[in-house]
């Protein structure tokens, strides 16, 4: 029997959060579930891109891809594929009714996650959500799993976010973005929405500004469905970005890009969340959503931020349509924010 009572764990799922950020900040908790079970079989299940970003870390036995905001069917489906691997733990890291009926389905002897949205009784064990004075309050999203591993008799090792990199993607990247002058990754999209966004043309300002001060190399990094950004940045950038050519496309190839970065200046995305695993630099231009769910003691730079009565509305797009906190946000203090880290820490590139 293990501790509590309940027998030794052998096979373990983690099913993940949806959105690339979150994921990022949940890897001290996979980490932990290692440490306490470092025997287990740690199964991790989430979408296709989350599987990728998380593909390089040592100590995952196995992916299991899952489709988003399945119906009732399909759930139904996975659950009957992954029932027969009888885990004798869950991890339920979102915070969805959806995820804890999906872990109700597969039958783990123990289904852990925070007790919010109805789910309580599709759980055997239930963390309580952070609260100020009654009320649910945003909390540093990589604490909250902490707390939720709790549950499982795990500790904080205090090592922060982590990511892998796949070496081959890394050794082919490595001669094609050596040279003289500081590497800068510019990130201007997030998926969450346009409410998220500063403008492009700001991006391309930024740039320009920081190319006429110092010697510096640019790399512009979108993902999908981001084309119109990239093609509006470089079309108001005075330089011209690096366009690196690898065997691989998709998020192997922007880890092991960021990873190589002295800067990344970018929104409040997932790719501020990757820096901060590979302990990069970050400028990050942040608007609609509340700090903290993201303050960090793991991140280095600077995150520039208007207080507004308005903000944060948490909304994908502006209700009062102005985007006044993105907008009132010029290119000059992102530039004089980037210039500063730089100038500080000359020669920072990793190899």
């Amino acid at each position: 029997m293990g501790k509590h009572g309940h027998p030794a764990t052998q096979r373990l799922l983690a099913l993940v959060p949806n959105w690339l950020g979150d994921a990022v900040m949940c890897t001290p908790s996979l980490r932990a579930l290692h440490r306490r079970y470092p025997k287990a079989q740690i199964t991790v299940a989430g979408q296709e891109g989350i599987c990728s970003l998380l593909e390089d870390l040592p100590w995952i036995t196995r992916f299991e891809i899952i489709p988003p905001k399945m119906p009732l069917r399909e759930m139904i489906r996975v659950a009957m594929r992954l029932r027969p691997h009888r885990y004798d733990l869950i991890v339920v890291f979102p915070h969805s009714l959806r995820a804890a009926l999906l872990a109700r389905f597969i039958g783990g002897h123990r289904r852990i996650g925070y007790a919010r949205n109805g789910r309580t009784l599709l759980l055997t064990d239930r963390a309580l959500p952070y609260r100020e004075q009654g009320r649910v309050v945003p909390v540093y999203m990589a604490q909250e799993y902490l707390e939720l591993v709790k549950l499982a008799g795990c500790e904080d090792d205090g090592e922060g976010l982590e990511l892998g990199v796949n070496k081959k993607i890394a050794q082919e990247l490595s001669p094609q973005l050596a040279g003289e002058g500081a590497l800068i990754g510019i990130a201007p999209g997030a998926a969450f929405g346009p409410s998220k966004r500063w403008m492009p043309e700001a991006f391309a300002s930024v740039v320009n500004q920081i190319a006429a001060t110092m010697p510096a190399r640019f790399i512009l990094l979108t993902g999908p469905g981001e084309d119109a950004l990239r093609e509006t940045v470089k079309a108001n950038a005075e330089i011209d970005f690096i366009e690196p050519c690898v065997s691989q496309t998709g998020l192997c190839v922007l880890k092991a890009t960021i990873a190589k970065l002295d800067l990344l200046i970018c929104n409040d995305s997932g790719p501020r969340h990757i820096a901060v695993a590979f302990k990069r630099p970050i400028v990050c231009i942040m608007g609609p959503t509340s700090p903290r769910y993201t303050d960090s003691p793991y991140e280095i730079g600077q995150v520039l931020r208007v207080p507004l009565e308005c903000s944060p509305c948490q909304k994908p797009v502006c209700p009062l349509e102005h985007h006044r906190c993105m907008r009132e946000i010029t290119p000059e203090q992102v530039t004089n924010a980037a210039l500063h880290i730089l100038q500080s820490n000359p020669g920072s590139q990793k190899d």
